[in-house]
């Protein structure tokens, strides 16, 4: 049988967040830029030809039916109705740290199964189907770090001129998660921060702008303060990402890396580089 091992499923940072307004419907209006890091999820696939599903907990136990069993479920509705796959999840990035964990994996997903199955679907397929999982699972379908607009639909690569220069990061998970429901929720949350253009961010990428659902975060999580005022005593300069409880820092000089041995026990802290590009960007054929 044939066997794909240790797919990569790397975690991505909001570099900021904005939310310019709000649609009649309820869906939030942002502005954010998407970034991925090197923290990843591991996922094995072993082809089935019987037609099940079947996911194996190598890490953390994941609920029975996570976002890979969906994703490949879907596809196999779509496109591989006789064939099966025995999936290996090693779950590395944290859940409720608002760093794409579930969606990067879905995406990895998809992107293995149309190898392993030899289905040659074209990455708008497979955007469609993500986007019935997640609203983030296109973005890391297609591959390239990103400006993000509209309710998470609008997908610029950042390349050429407003490519992001190579950088590292701290990277700092509390204990609590947070739930995104809670927050977009909030009667406080500040839904109107003014259009910003790529230009503009392009001239301090790592610097630009802020997290608007930080401070609503910081009043239902303690942690999340904790972990910004921690890394400030390290002298870092932090924001959360995402909706989630993670917050990062860039970490300027070689000597900030030894700085977050001190971290406490029961936090998740990893020092970061960032992608140029998704490790399997090309695994599915645009449109073009």
């Amino acid at each position: 049988m044939k066997a794909l091992y240790d797919v990569p499923a790397p975690a991505k940072l909001n570099l900021f967040l904005h939310i310019t307004g709000r649609r009649a419907d309820g869906y939030h209006l942002l502005q954010s830029v998407f970034m991925l890091v090197d923290w990843c999820d591991a996922l094995n696939f072993e082809l089935r030809s019987d037609g099940h599903i079947s996911r194996e907990d190598l890490g953390p136990a994941l609920p029975a039916d996570d976002l890979t069993v969906r994703a490949a479920r879907a596809l196999q509705a779509l496109a591989a109705p006789h064939l099966g796959v025995h999936m290996g999840v090693d779950k590395r990035i944290p859940a409720q740290a608002g760093m794409g964990g579930g969606s990067s994996d879905a995406a990895s997903c998809l992107l293995a199964l149309n190898r392993l199955w030899n289905l040659h679907l074209p990455l708008s397929k497979l955007e469609h189907i993500g986007l019935q999982l997640g609203a983030d699972v296109p973005f890391f379908l297609r591959g390239h770090n990103a400006w993000v607009q509209g309710i998470g639909e609008k997908i610029t690569p950042l390349e050429g001129e407003f490519q992001l220069p190579a950088a590292r990061f701290a990277v700092v998970k509390p204990q609590t998660g947070l739930e995104t429901r809670l927050i977009f929720a909030a009667h406080d949350l500040k839904r109107d921060t003014g259009t910003a253009i790529i230009s503009g961010f392009a001239a301090d990428p790592f610097g630009f702008g802020q997290n608007d659902l930080q401070p609503v975060a910081q009043r239902l999580c303690l942690d999340v303060t904790q972990a910004l005022e921690w890394l400030a005593a390290q002298g870092l300069q932090g924001r959360m990402t995402g909706s989630g409880s993670a917050v990062f820092a860039q970490m300027r000089h070689e000597t900030d890396q030894a700085r977050l041995a001190s971290v406490p026990a029961d936090w998740n802290v990893r020092a970061c580089s960032n992608l140029a590009v998704h490790p399997l960007v090309g695994w599915a054929t645009s449109d073009d």
